[in-house]
């Protein structure tokens, strides 16, 4: 459909009578974004659901947006004031509690890597990984496992394989090292990077 084509249909048929040609040349060449309403409306003049015209969401308004759910839903779901959700959107900081991140995380479907990223608990995460190769990863399943909304027994494989993995690179330390103190510089860059090993070894994460 040619531009005029898509604005006359946005126009008409959902009430976004501001909507003209160069509004959608523009967000066909990416030099403006179009709001949420205009997306929603862009998507029903297409025949196609709002995920369809983004790429991966990445922040918690791309994510509300794929999902094609109005903010006051949102913030009504998860039991916050709309101008206190509004904010969490336009700084791309969630500042919900855990009973309210939860809620978000099955209001918007949020796969586990999303719903970390979006609730901003890598850090979190990042801490219990790193207990768990450095220590004992069994006595760490359950707060993973609680962090992510995953069942545990699907922790037990990556968990170990991790575990295993930088176990690994601290022996070839020491022995690259003679058996005294070495900088362990493999060891650490693999802690700063651990929560994306994490992710690249769970089942079907993107």
């Amino acid at each position: 459909m040619a531009p005029g084509h898509v604005a006359y249909g946005m126009r008409a048929s959902f009430g976004t009578a501001h909507v003209t040609p160069e509004h959608v040349e523009a967000w066909e060449r990416g030099t403006a974004l179009p709001d949420a309403g205009e997306v929603a409306a862009l998507a029903g003049a297409l025949w196609c659901h709002p995920s369809e015209l983004m790429g991966r969401p990445r922040t918690l308004r791309e994510h509300r947006i794929a999902r094609g759910i109005p903010a006051e839903d949102v913030a009504r779901g998860t039991g916050l004031r709309l101008d206190a959700y509004h904010h969490m959107e336009e700084t791309g900081r969630w500042t919900g509690d855990k009973r309210q991140s939860a809620k978000l995380g099955a209001l918007l479907q949020l796969p586990p890597r999303d719903f970390i990223a979006v609730t901003g608990l890598e850090g979190e995460l990042a801490r219990l990984l790193t207990e768990a190769v450095t220590t004992r990863w069994q006595a760490h399943v359950r707060a993973v496992a609680r962090l992510i909304s995953m069942e545990r027994k699907q922790l037990h494989g990556p968990l170990d394989a991790m575990y295993h993995e930088y176990q690994a690179l601290m022996t070839a330390t020491l022995s690259r090292a003679g058996g005294t103190t070495a900088s362990g510089e493999d060891g650490r860059r693999y802690l700063e990077e651990i929560v994306d090993h994490f992710w690249t070894r769970l089942p079907d994460q993107p």
